[in-house]
């Protein structure tokens, strides 16, 4: 990813389970911890999905 999109970003958060995204403002820190850290799961699943395919100069492909 070359370039960092918010619009996507705030899509994938709203995307993500609802527990995590009520979760960030729970009282119990635990309960915060949790739900940021799912959140932030959600967040690279995205950007690897999309840069799944993509290939760099510097990095050659290997033959399957």
């Amino acid at each position: 990813m070359k370039q960092i999109d918010t619009n996507r970003i705030a899509e994938t958060i709203l995307a993500a389970p609802g527990w995590a995204r009520v979760g960030i403002t729970a009282p119990a820190p635990h309960i915060r911890s949790d739900a940021a850290q799912e959140l932030a799961r959600a967040v690279v699943a995205a950007i690897e999905k999309h840069d799944l395919g993509a290939t760099s100069a510097d990095q050659p492909a290997l033959p399957l």
